[in-house]
């Protein structure tokens, strides 16, 4: 079976997403100790913690931690998978960054080799029906970016950007996404930190903007209008003493901070001192106007997971039985080789002809064992596994 565990905007807000992304390690911890796991990929975003496993059966007590965790499995778990991948289960409908992240929790899973046959199709399916429904709808069209979103909010505030200073603090992807929506607004100064500080240089060289120091990110708050934090850190990287101690208490009134990061880079009591705080929840206004923009489009989105999803379906089934067909073609194989060299010892020297022997051989074979094989495959489609134990005791035999 195919499980899929998760918690995101659907079902908690940011604070309970934070929590629940640490319960969701410990529940692979425990499944995994007490469970026979032959697969797993672990997927994190700003807005969501999913945990993809492939298992002989389902675990027991394994959400007792958590009521914001949703678990699905099998035909539930594979729809959902590509409907995140077609940008449909994102909080900003249509949005593109999802299906990188996509990518990015496959590559990962192979590198580590914590994935196999079952979820290399499944994700590679995921990434095919992503990139499928950007070339084929326009659901994307005209999308925003939980970047150009965290943008929006701040000029919510502000009204206009324009001649304002904006500090941007991260520069992954999260950050770029922010950085590039606000290359638009005739900023007055762009200024991006990072802990690796080349990797600010680059971004900053790109925009236009200038870099800074991570240890120098005190004197960055001090004269910003508008501060955004998209990093990886673990924990918050912004404290109330420290935002209070960095910016003139004339300042903080004017102050707009919006927190995309998941766990969180500002602390909330950051509020208290009179600076305007956003974080992932109060983008959800937003992601609301994008569902009415592409509701449109999200029908013939859907038809295509559909249609998708039919074929992984058929595709898992084959997978179930393709150590039966390999067998088979080994069986085949070996005696197609002795046969074609017992051949050859008869008829003696041919010239050079023995390849022409050799092919005829192999096309038989293919062409005799092409409809067992499809038949096999048709049996494993319909769930029909009298047939499958028909062929495994006919193929079962060594060959002398």
């Amino acid at each position: 079976m195919i499980l899929n565990i998760r918690v995101d905007h659907h079902t908690a807000d940011i604070a309970q997403i934070e929590r629940a992304t640490y319960q969701l390690e410990n529940i692979f911890k425990n499944i995994e100790d007490n469970s026979d796991v032959q697969e797993y990929l672990y997927m994190k975003t700003c807005n969501r913690s999913e945990l993809y496993l492939v298992m002989n059966q389902p675990p027991e007590n394994y959400l007792d931690q958590s009521n914001n965790f949703k678990i699905e499995s099998d035909e539930k778990a594979l729809r959902h998978l590509l409907r995140l991948s077609s940008g449909l289960e994102s909080m900003i409908i249509g949005e593109d960054q999802i299906l990188g992240q996509i990518k990015d929790s496959r590559k990962k899973g192979i590198k580590e080799g914590s994935i196999g046959p079952v979820l290399r199709t499944v994700f590679t399916k995921a990434v095919h029906v992503g990139q499928l429904v950007r070339n084929n709808t326009r659901i994307n069209q005209g999308s925003i970016s939980i970047g150009s979103a965290a943008v929006e909010l701040a000029e919510s505030v502000h009204g206009d950007l324009k001649c304002k200073k904006v500090l941007v603090i991260g520069a992954g992807k999260m950050g770029t996404l922010v950085a590039r929506a606000l290359v638009e607004k005739k900023l007055k100064a762009i200024v991006v930190a990072n802990r690796t500080y080349q990797s600010a240089l680059r971004l900053a060289g790109e925009l236009g903007g200038y870099a800074i120091h991570f240890e120098k990110l005190n004197e960055a708050m001090a004269d910003a209008d508008v501060i955004i934090s998209a990093t990886g850190a673990p924990h918050p990287i912004l404290t109330c003493q420290q935002v209070k101690e960095a910016v003139l208490p004339d300042n903080l009134n004017r102050l707009v901070m919006v927190d995309i990061a998941n766990p969180r880079d500002i602390d909330e009591n950051v509020k208290n001192l009179g600076v305007k705080l956003f974080n992932i929840d109060d983008l959800r206004v937003i992601a609301n106007n994008s569902v009415k923009m592409r509701e449109s489009e999200i029908s013939k989105v859907e038809f295509i997971v559909e249609e998708e999803l039919k074929l992984l379906k058929k595709n898992l089934k084959h997978l179930e039985v393709e150590p039966l067909i390999s067998n088979i073609r080994i069986y085949a194989e070996e005696i197609r080789r002795n046969e074609t060299i017992k051949a050859f010892k008869m008829l003696g020297d041919m010239n050079g002809k023995e390849k022409i022997v050799d092919d005829l051989t192999q096309v038989l074979v293919d062409r005799i064992f092409y409809e067992v094989i499809k038949n096999i495959r048709n049996a494993a489609e319909k769930g029909d596994k009298k047939t499958i134990e028909a062929a495994e005791t006919i193929f079962s035999g060594e060959i002398n």
